[in-house]
């Protein structure tokens, strides 16, 4: 186990009630649970998060804090937060990082592997991430 690292949870949700197909839009929430397995209390600063569409077409977005927080996380410790985002297509995919400081200085990124959007699967599903 390292001495600063962050356990990242996934979860993709379709929201059709949100959507509107026809003039390609389609609304996805995901909700991230963020757990320090680390041994070093650690806070989140911010977030880079790389969203593509089934066109090809690449969003980055980029900001301190999730939601408008930073939580600083104890060993052991999660913090979980809903967010959502837009598509012109009913695919697409989603990756980032969140750059972190642990309480002793040390400067860490928890990557954020790619995990899917997709409406026409009723199969969402949690993933875990590291």
């Amino acid at each position: 186990m390292s001495k600063y690292q962050f356990r990242v949870l996934v979860a993709p949700r379709y929201l059709p009630e949100q959507s509107a197909p026809a003039q390609e839009m389609f609304v996805f929430s995901y909700t991230i649970t963020i757990t320090n397995v680390g041994e070093v209390a650690a806070q989140l600063i911010s977030r880079t998060w790389n969203i593509n569409d089934a066109k090809g077409h690449t969003e980055r977005v980029k900001g301190l804090g999730v939601i408008g927080q930073q939580p600083l996380l104890q060993p052991g410790q999660s913090f979980e937060y809903t967010s959502g985002t837009r598509l012109r297509t009913a695919t697409g995919t989603m990756h980032g990082s969140f750059f972190c400081v642990a309480e002793d200085g040390e400067k860490f990124d928890t990557d954020i592997p790619m995990f899917v959007l997709d409406a026409l699967s009723a199969s969402g599903g949690t993933r875990t991430l590291h």
